[in-house]
């Protein structure tokens, strides 16, 4: 199954875009999932008919789904009083209600995350095409299952679980009660979960569509977006410029402003992605005509999907590929693709097992591959948008050859 995340800035028409996609790849034979998050019907608007928590059928071979986030943390929060049953007594707390919780901020966004993963895992569908939210919130949200899981692993490392035949006495010597075996069960469970949406992301078959309105806020927010799909090792398959005007505007026309910045944006656009541009229709789209009419590009969920040089992804997809860094005269030669970074917003730590690795307004901490735990970093250096780091072997932990 192919995964296709719509993402782009806040009003740039995303949500359009991905219901365009998706009507058209069904209407090409693929059964196709439409996902959105947006607490409003906007999905169903452009699609000119109403979506929300069940999956409701479009027309042949497609589906749309709004994923109820209030239901997903009621039964959740409800779940884990139960399982915790035993120390909220012991506490004395008074158990929440179903009927009194309302979701927190950020629950719509774990709600998109665990329809996507159980789309995933029914495989009822060829594509998926997921609309996510504004670009700032969609990277965060990306980023999420692997964050999540580092603080778990950090917090309650799955190898101390071993030691809980011990866990009575060594509460009893440090004075503290020591966690249970059912908190390392309910993060081994989470854990679980966790990696599933991961390897939803990470797959070779999920790609990025960008969508924007050219002009220099959209060259903006796409140059940020990319950087920020660059460092989590998500490729772009194309840029769709939406709304792009009609270039024949007279030279004496109100137009003549915005299709010169129109113009200039696409240049920048056509040297860094595959650009689709997309007409202004002069309203707002609304149903499937308008839709159809905009004419975004098909989607063959049996196309090989866009592939980036497997020394130049992550560690995320460097574990998925099987790859490995490069060698250079002796030396491993890692490379990061970060295009759009600046030289002095760039930063790199080594740190025990992990490169932590900051570009611009994001972070991404990386476990490194075994064969580079076994090495010092010996340079770094940012060249046409590739971050490319040294290492050297370190003689103390690198097999000597006989």
């Amino acid at each position: 199954m192919r995964t296709l995340l719509i993402m782009g800035p806040g009003g740039s028409g995303r949500t359009t875009v991905a219901a365009a996609t998706a009507l058209t790849a069904a209407r090409s034979g693929t059964r196709t999932l439409l996902l959105g998050a947006d607490p409003e019907d906007t999905l169903g608007a452009a699609l000119g008919v109403p979506t929300g928590s069940t999956p409701a059928a479009v027309e042949a071979n497609l589906t749309a789904w709004r994923p109820d986030p209030a239901r997903g943390f009621r039964d959740g929060l409800t779940a884990l009083q139960e399982r915790a049953s035993a120390a909220l007594d012991l506490l004395g707390a008074a158990r929440l209600d179903p009927e009194e919780l309302t979701p927190l901020p950020g629950a719509g966004e774990l709600a998109l995350l665990r329809a996507l993963r159980d789309a995933a895992l029914a495989e009822e569908h060829d594509l998926l095409v997921v609309d996510l939210p504004p670009a700032p919130r969609a990277l965060a949200l990306l980023a999420l299952p692997e964050e999540l899981r580092r603080y778990l692993r950090r917090l309650l490392p799955p190898e101390r679980q071993a030691a809980r035949a011990l866990r009575p006495v060594l509460g009893r010597l440090a004075g503290v009660p020591m966690p249970t075996e059912a908190l390392y069960e309910h993060a081994a469970r989470w854990d679980l979960e966790l990696a599933a949406v991961e390897a939803v992301l990470t797959d070779r078959n999920t790609v990025v569509r960008l969508v924007a309105e050219p002009g220099p806020a959209g060259t903006d927010a796409v140059r940020t977006a990319a950087l920020g799909l660059a460092l989590r090792g998500l490729p772009v398959e194309l840029l769709a410029a939406n709304r792009t005007l009609p270039e024949d505007a007279p030279a004496d026309s109100w137009l003549a402003g915005p299709v010169a910045q129109q113009r200039k944006a696409l240049e920048e656009w056509q040297g860094a992605h595959d650009v689709h541009v997309l007409p202004h229709l002069g309203h707002d789209p609304r149903g499937t005509d308008d839709l159809a009419a905009l004419a975004v590009p098909g989607v063959n969920p049996d196309t090989a999907p866009v592939e980036w040089p497997v020394t130049d992804l992550p560690h995320s997809r460097l574990r998925s590929s099987g790859g490995t860094p490069t060698a250079d005269d002796g030396v491993l030669v890692w490379h990061l693709p970060l295009p759009g970074a600046a030289r002095d917003e760039l930063d790199l730590v080594r740190r025990g097992d992990e490169l932590v690795v900051t570009a611009g307004p994001f972070r991404r901490i990386v476990p490194l591959p075994s064969a580079l735990r076994r090495c010092t970093v010996d340079g770094a250096a940012l060249r046409e948008g590739r971050l490319s780091v040294r290492f050297a072997p370190d003689p103390r932990l690198w097999p000597r050859s006989r």
